[in-house]
């Protein structure tokens, strides 16, 4: 099915030759509209403009996701006025609401001609198909590699509690050694995990109770309460060889306690 078929049932007024497209991709500061959006300031970044990009009654946004010609459906516009602000234009817009319980649910797939932001969406109409509507609005990052995971508590509560595919596929599938970083003091817990479900089993365990039966995690939890596994954030530090025995991982672990100090000065008792 065609996007734009999709969107006439809900609201047929934003035919192509009045909308355009905005193909959201990193910008030259390194920002990734797609950490804007899940962090809901997506609509006042794309507001901001060094051109007058908008100029139709409609627009249409795409953020562009990990996999090759997949874009997420991040809403669509009206384009209400547009004024000069000393270095750019600053546009006023209104999320059209008969289409808003679509935004963040809908993949698209698009091959996007050049580095082109902005298209005339009559020119693409039979080139952006829909794919994949999500069963509830994207709240965080599909897995995009190992060596980039880095995911806060409250992230890792919605991958688990959504079984969100993509990361348990990747995570399910490995063991290897974790590092869990308490980002109000900077001390940091190593571990590693071995079992069946590999990383993403040990790492349900810290989204059900924060701690994960560590020793020294419970004592932080039980002195400040549950709610400061909040200030954890947990990123992997190596993926174990698919040959490796628990005993070559437990030593793996026990090199990461030593470079880190984590002994010393983190959170790992022994």
């Amino acid at each position: 099915m065609h996007l734009f078929d999709f969107i006439s049932v809900s609201f047929p007024q934003a035919t192509p030759d009045t909308t355009k497209l905005h193909l959201a991709v990193r910008d030259n500061y390194g920002q990734d509209p797609l950490d804007i959006y899940l962090a809901g300031g997506f609509e006042k970044w794309q507001s901001w403009q060094s051109k007058r990009n908008f100029n139709r009654e409609h627009i249409v946004s795409l953020i562009q996701l990990t996999e090759t010609n997949s874009w997420l459906f991040a809403g669509a516009y009206r384009s209400v006025s547009c004024i000069w602000n000393t270095d750019h234009f600053d546009y006023k817009t209104q999320p059209i609401e008969q289409l808003n319980e679509y935004s963040g649910r809908l993949k698209i797939d698009f091959n996007r001609p050049g580095r082109q932001s902005y298209l005339k969406a009559e020119r693409w109409v039979d080139s952006l198909c829909l794919k994949e509507m999500l069963p509830k609005k994207m709240t965080v990052r599909e897995f995009s590699g190992y060596s980039t995971t880095k995911l806060s508590k409250a992230h890792l509560d919605i991958i688990i509690q959504q079984q969100i595919n993509s990361w348990y596929s990747s995570l399910s599938n490995v063991s290897g050694v974790y590092l869990i970083t308490d980002l109000k003091t900077g001390k940091l817990y190593v571990g590693s995990a071995t079992g069946e479900e590999g990383i993403w089993q040990r790492w349900t365990d810290y989204s059900k109770n924060g701690h994960g039966t560590n020793t020294d995690l419970i004592k932080i939890l039980n002195d400040h309460g549950s709610d400061y596994a909040s200030n954890f954030q947990y990123t992997i530090l190596e993926i174990a060889d698919t040959h490796m025995t628990s005993k070559e991982i437990k030593n793996r672990e026990t090199y990461w306690k030593e470079v880190l100090g984590s002994r010393e000065f983190g959170y790992n008792a022994n």
